[in-house]
């Protein structure tokens, strides 16, 4: 009952705030069939974000960088713990920022960017001029140059270091996995400051391993949670901006009454809303808030992130709306969910 009155006096709300929007008045005894399908919409379009992953070519061994901390043997002249110790009490040499180590006899030796066997095969090389046929080891006894950031809704959130060629679901768990407040709708990979388009929530959800990426040293694994949902209103409203959900629930109606509906003339048949499905799926969708208003439709549950766009004019097609909303959507990019941000925001 209390959810009926508060949609009545929402619904009352936006009859006030909109002159525009063509309220029927009934007579009394007046029943109508109400579209509980639909909720007013009258075209809904599917978009999907090309899958193109900022990856470089595969990864098949693990890569030496700054940081790390070699063990390097060659029987008679060189100890693997000639520097560095470590709490276990190996020691070894470790990687200067400049990509080399400091061997005894033979000085500065560049290493980065070399895996283990090719660095074997460099030092071998390096140490005939001091011995006939050199036998030597060499290992990583610390890895230090590829972090991995794991923020959000981890049970076990931090810097962990990448020690092999690791991909996305090993590095989800790295993390110990997610708790009970992840939003996994809006989670996402990002690798060099742009959210890349991989669906974590395809992934883990609907076992799409094509989603499975190899990690790039710097990669940020973010999963949000969902105590601050929200979505956003903007065009011919008076507060325009984000609303919040209240107990992660609200519905066009109680988003356009806290927005609040402006007087000018609009279209109420072409409310506009982009819906972000998971980092690389959305829908386009226009509604009839006619429909609602004269009582023909239930209103339209919302979800987290969800665009509403109220036209101050009557409207060509989604080329117009979505360049007049631009700028609202650059001034709010860093809290946008990852689908809009990467479909809309990318080139902008």
């Amino acid at each position: 009952m209390k959810r009926n009155n508060f949609f009545l006096v929402a619904l009352m709300a936006v009859f006030v705030m909109s002159g525009c929007a063509r309220y029927k008045d009934y007579a009394a005894g007046t029943v109508l069939a109400i579209d509980d399908s639909s909720a007013g919409v009258v075209e809904i379009t599917d978009v999907t974000v090309s899958a193109t992953v900022d990856d470089g070519p595969e990864i098949t061994e693990y890569i030496i960088g700054a940081g790390d901390v070699l063990s390097v043997y060659v029987p008679g002249m060189v100890e693997r713990t000639a520097r560095v110790s470590l709490g276990n009490d190996i020691g070894g040499f470790r990687v200067n920022t400049d990509g080399t180590i400091f061997l005894p006899h033979v000085g500065g030796v560049h290493v980065a960017g070399l895996s283990v066997s090719k660095l074997q095969g460099k030092l071998v090389n390096i140490f005939k001029a001091y011995i006939k046929n050199p036998i030597l080891t060499v290992e990583i006894i610390e890895f230090k140059s590829q972090p991995l950031y794991l923020l959000g809704q981890f049970n076990q959130p931090g810097v962990f270091y990448l020690d092999r060629p690791t991909e996305l679901l090993h590095g989800l768990a790295l993390g110990g996995g997610l708790n009970s407040s992840a939003n996994m709708r809006g989670a996402r990979l990002v690798r060099n400051d742009r959210i890349q388009p991989v669906d974590i929530y395809e992934l883990l959800h609907k076992n799409d391993l094509t989603q499975n990426i190899q990690l790039r040293s710097g990669d940020t694994l973010y999963v949000p949670g969902n105590e601050d949902l929200r979505v956003f209103v903007f065009g011919a409203v008076s507060n325009a901006g984000v609303v919040p959900m209240v107990n992660g629930r609200i519905d066009l109606i109680q988003a356009l009454t806290q927005a609040g509906i402006d007087q000018k003339p609009y279209n109420n048949e072409q409310i506009r809303i982009i819906r972000s499905l998971s980092t690389t799926k959305g829908q386009l969708m226009v509604v009839d808030l006619g429909k609602v208003v004269n009582g023909m439709a239930m209103p339209m549950p919302l979800m987290d992130g969800d665009i509403v766009y109220v036209p101050k004019t009557p409207m060509g097609g989604w080329n117009e709306a979505i360049e007049e909303i631009l700028p609202s959507l650059q001034l709010l990019g860093a809290i946008l969910n990852p689908f809009v941000q990467i479909n809309y925001l990318k080139d902008n």
